[in-house]
């Protein structure tokens, strides 16, 4: 039988726990939260990259803040948001997984935006490296230089989206290229394979992103001079 104690004591834990659903119960945060996984952001850029106002982002992270989910550094007139640790990708990760794994409106948002991928599907993290200790992979990353310089996977080319076309020529036509960028959703990664197959090459993404690999404890390569970026 519980005691008074007891209630007490459990009222306030999971008040205390329900701070961190209540902070992630939105679809903004959670948008932040998995940009904020490729590292350090300003308000203006995440303002830019979610086209929401530099007012709202603000008080969105805000949110997050007050729930220690992320912290900030201030330089001069901005403030540089980054996640307050790993476990804060893990539980936005814990999230998405689900979603997909329980609701069939996440599975079918998912189908349609992605319906050419086809049923090669994704390479799965276990499998780039293994490829990767082969010396077999040839890995390009998608994403902006910026996010690259954060972080990336050891050995991969930085190849952002925008500049893909214009380098194809530093790309070897003979080996299968392994597409990554930020995550399951993100389009960039697709779209570098649309490239590159129509091009003539051997291309197929991960099937998840660069803080997946970071989550899974596989090695990751950061460009030192700018580690907070």
């Amino acid at each position: 039988m519980m005691t008074e104690n007891d209630i007490e004591f459990s009222g306030q834990l999971y008040g205390q726990l329900a701070r961190i659903s209540k902070a992630m119960a939105s679809p903004r945060r959670l948008e932040l939260v998995d940009l904020l996984a490729q590292g350090e952001r300003t308000v203006e850029d995440l303002a830019a990259l979610t086209a929401m106002s530099v007012a709202n982002t603000s008080r969105h992270l805000q949110s997050l803040r007050a729930a220690r989910l992320v912290t900030v550094r201030r330089e001069g007139l901005y403030a540089h948001y980054r996640l307050a640790d790993a476990g804060v990708f893990r539980l936005w990760q814990a999230v998405r997984d689900l979603g997909e794994a329980r609701l069939a409106g996440v599975r079918e948002l998912v189908r349609a935006r992605f319906e050419p991928r086809g049923a090669r599907g994704g390479l799965d993290l276990a499998e780039l490296r293994r490829r990767l200790e082969s010396g077999e992979a040839i890995v390009l990353d998608a994403r902006p230089e910026r996010e690259f310089r954060a972080g990336h996977i050891p050995g991969a080319l930085s190849l952002p989206i925008e500049d893909l076309d214009a380098h194809l020529h530093v790309l070897p036509a003979d080996q299968e290229i392994v597409v990554y960028s930020r995550g399951p959703y993100c389009g960039m990664a697709d779209q570098a394979v649309a490239i590159l197959e129509a091009n003539g090459y051997r291309a197929r993404r991960l099937a998840q992103g660069f803080p997946d690999w970071r989550a899974a404890g596989h090695p990751v390569a950061v460009d030192s001079h700018d580690a907070r970026s």
